[in-house]
């Protein structure tokens, strides 16, 4: 056979492992990742039925798995609590009680880890009677300013407890400001914020509901989550972030959003995460539990794919699984 004529054979950078090794362009690794955990005050861990794997873990199961994580080097554990509906307000007053069930998980946390950083999830939803990230107003209104003052209680109570990082989920104005003006004047100075900068009203949300018991009693989140056909949104909710002191931004979903992942890499030079949310991970254990993916392959390429379009960090319920994986070597 004739040879072909060609100067340029990109293959050559492909023919043996250690030269793929040698000019990879995106790499992932445990410290790449923050391992989301649901707890509630319960004594037993209690099976997700939607998420395969992931429970929502009592105080004991939580240590537990924490101590799991950190034998996997992941460095970075984020707080979601099922609360008792007991405990459940229209003005969420739990979300800052300093004896509740998160400030309680970080002082043990920090206890035990120091070294681990926490992130807690700051938002009305798990507190609130009505199911929604802010207080409503009698005629259903999102009450924007009145559900902020709360926010900087529940972070100010987060921050008291012990946690490295603040990460506002609820999508108010103005909330990250708010935020940094009241840790800074309270002292804490040193702990950041992780803001959902891009958080879209998505549909891959059911199974983080039903983990949290924690969907809207009445409507939708379309009046402060983002609309999914927009990105430049995305880029206006940066540029406000940047300039309220946000450390960190966050897009999320984020298989389903890459592009938006790229066009706010590009945007901005803070440290970007995005979330690989409850519908993602059960859509691909589901397929892998039927044999119609290989789950270790799938799920460590949907990772990389996250991080080749631009994220720094990701929070993913695979978290531990890819760290036991990537002990075993890359699957690409």
């Amino acid at each position: 056979m004739a040879r072909l004529d060609l100067t340029a054979r990109p293959r050559r950078n492909r023919k043996s492992t250690a030269i793929r090794d040698a000019v990879r362009e995106t790499w992932l690794g445990p410290e790449h990742f923050i391992y989301p955990l649901f707890i509630h005050e319960g004594s037993d861990d209690i099976p997700i039925t939607s998420m395969p794997g992931r429970s929502r873990l009592s105080p004991e199961g939580l240590l537990r798995e924490a101590e799991r994580a950190v034998a996997l080097d992941l460095r970075a554990l984020v707080l979601f609590p099922a609360i008792d509906e007991s405990l459940k307000s229209a003005h969420g007053h739990e979300a800052h009680n300093d004896e509740g069930l998160i400030p309680r998980t970080i002082r043990a946390l920090k206890q035990r880890w120091p070294e681990l950083m926490v992130v807690t999830d700051v938002a009305l939803d798990p507190y609130s009677s009505d199911g929604h990230d802010g207080i409503l107003a009698p005629d259903g209104r999102i009450l924007n300013d009145a559900t902020v003052e709360v926010l900087v209680e529940q972070a100010l109570c987060h921050a008291r407890a012990g946690a490295d990082i603040i990460s506002p989920s609820d999508m108010m104005d103005g909330r990250v400001g708010a935020i940094r003006d009241g840790l800074d004047d309270a002292g804490f100075t040193d702990v950041s914020i992780l803001a959902y900068t891009a958080k879209y009203a998505s549909a891959y949300y059911g199974p983080f509901r039903e983990a949290l018991d924690s969907a809207p009693k009445h409507g939708d989140k379309k009046t402060y989550q983002m609309d999914p056909a927009n990105v430049r949104e995305a880029l206006r909710e940066v540029e406000l972030d940047e300039d309220e002191g946000a450390d960190m931004v966050m897009v999320k979903p984020a298989g389903p959003y890459l592009d938006v992942i790229r066009a706010v890499r590009e945007a901005t030079p803070l440290p970007l995460a995005a979330y690989q949310v409850s519908g993602e991970y059960a859509m691909l254990k589901a397929a892998c539990e039927r044999g119609w993916l290989d789950e270790r392959k799938a799920v460590l390429e949907s990772l990389i794919a996250i991080r080749r379009a631009g994220a720094d960090v990701i929070l993913s319920y695979f978290a531990p699984d890819a760290a036991t994986w990537l002990r075993e070597g890359r699957p690409w």
